[in-house]
């Protein structure tokens, strides 16, 4: 038997037996987590994270990890309080790996995002919130897709989020209602065009941008979004799901656009401060312009995700993701 170097706790969103599949997909991502660090030689406890930090604190006490893996998408069901998980390991100066609070707050609220792109020069899409719609111009009959502000894995997307929109007052209106049942969302331009997906992986100072992933929507019938909705993420025997393809085939023509990928995914890097393993996703135009949609500060590591598809094209086994992602994340506080 190998002796346990270290013990690590998984920590991931607590979720019911029943929930959504998007839900319960974070417990095969801590499965596979776990096995992976049982092959290294480390002691592995998977828990759920829950929001009665009394008795959290009292069991992370008992069992003295050496480290965690956050996997903490929400909390009580709210993406908005996916940053206490990692607060509360900076209270306890425990190291976790993988993205900082500050970064996980700031990538996981969209709007927060957006500024901090726009104020760093980096181009994403013209968006509409409740507090800049004064500000903001509509085109004629401009295209917006309206998006959760803080929830992800496309939950409440489908093609109905895109509108052809013609006064700001409808879209003002459509957000207020939204905040007013709870649902803080915003309109962002809908960018007509190839989608990718760049994963990265590394220390703050030192990070390697993986092989860059474009998703190709296959036989899509005319005036069918070609946007990676609800459906096309986690229902199976839908067409959206079954028409979505992850492809790593490169073409020559795509070498300048490649390099701006990169190039923006390192500068998203580094102006968020991220650490471990993120990703960033693009919109591209028809003139071959890129845009930031979001940036995830907590990509799921599954066997099927796009963090994971990346690193197999890497060359890297499962194994070594995580030995680089435990040694080269630096979030032990003083």
């Amino acid at each position: 038997m190998v002796k346990a170097t270290k013990t690590i706790i998984i920590f991931h969103s607590d979720v019911a037996p029943d929930a959504s599949a998007d839900e319960l997909d974070v417990l095969d991502e801590a499965n596979y987590i776990s096995k992976g660090l049982i092959e290294l030689g480390h002691n592995a406890l998977v828990l759920p994270f829950k929001l009665n930090l009394n008795d959290l604190i009292k069991q992370i006490n008992e069992i003295k990890p050496d480290g965690v893996f956050n996997l903490v998408e929400s909390i009580e069901n709210e993406g908005r309080l996916i940053h206490i998980a990692p607060s509360l390991f900076d209270h306890l100066k425990i190291p976790f790996y993988g993205c900082s609070a500050d970064a996980i707050i700031l990538t996981s609220n969209k709007l927060f995002t957006k500024k901090v792109l726009e104020s760093s020069a980096i181009p994403t899409p013209k968006y509409i919130c409740v507090s800049n719609i004064k500000h903001v111009e509509i085109e004629k009959d401009e295209n917006f897709i309206f998006k959760s502000v803080w929830e992800h894995a496309s939950i409440g997307m489908d093609e109905n989020s895109i509108r052809a929109i013609t006064n700001k007052n409808e879209v003002y209106e459509f957000l207020k209602k939204c905040k007013d049942y709870g649902k803080q969302s915003f309109a962002e331009t809908f960018i007509e065009g190839r989608e990718f997906n760049v994963s990265m992986l590394g220390s703050y100072s030192n990070p390697e941008v993986l092989p860059i992933a474009e998703i190709k929507f296959i036989d899509f019938p005319n005036g069918k979004p070609k946007i990676i909705d609800y459906k096309a993420k986690w229902i199976e025997d839908s067409f959206e799901y079954k028409h979505t393809v992850r492809s790593y085939d490169f073409n020559k023509n795509d070498a300048a656009l490649y390099d701006k990928l990169k190039a923006l995914s390192l500068k998203c890097w580094e102006v968020f401060e991220l650490n471990g393993y993120a990703r960033v996703d693009f919109r591209v135009d028809a003139k071959g312009n890129p845009f930031v949609l979001e940036i995830n500060a907590n990509p799921c590591i599954s066997p099927d995700g796009g963090f994971i598809a990346a690193t197999t094209q890497m060359g890297y086994y499962f194994t070594e993701v995580l030995t680089k992602i435990m040694t080269e994340t630096n979030n032990k506080k003083p």
